[in-house]
């Protein structure tokens, strides 16, 4: 039996180089940063077709905020790339992660309905707790 979708498929775009997440200092404590991308694209890897949705991104800032004209030329990257909806999602909060270091973060992608089907792809990270100093 033929696979339609192979492991190249699933792999694509996931390590593609896409530009630097810059960031700032942050100056306050405990407060949530929402970022909303309307009008996100990318290519479905083996049908070659746009993908169209709405990224949101929600963080709680620690040291480092994101800087946005870097976050929308990072997102526009993604207008030619080969990737899954699914990865698109995971990729974003992974190097939103790596980038600003957040307490929490989580990325939402509602993906337009294609063939009556429509996409909502949520992932989210909580930076580990560390135990108290002197417990264990």
């Amino acid at each position: 039996m033929k696979r339609s979708y192979t492991d190249e498929h699933a792999r694509s775009g996931v390590h593609a180089p896409l530009p630097e997440l810059e960031t700032w200092p942050n100056q306050y404590p405990d407060y949530e940063i929402e970022i909303v991308t309307p009008e996100f694209t990318s290519v479905c890897p083996k049908t070659g077709l746009p993908d169209f949705g709405r990224i949101v991104l929600r963080y709680v800032p620690d040291k480092r905020c994101l800087e946005l004209k870097s976050y929308k030329t990072y997102l526009q990257a993604y207008r030619d790339l080969g990737i899954f909806q699914e990865n698109v999602v995971n990729r974003v909060l992974r190097d939103v992660v790596k980038a600003a270091h957040p307490v929490s973060a989580t990325v939402a992608g509602e993906f337009v309905p294609r063939g009556g089907l429509s996409t909502l792809v949520t992932a989210t990270w909580n930076r580990p707790r560390r135990a108290p100093r002197g417990k264990l």
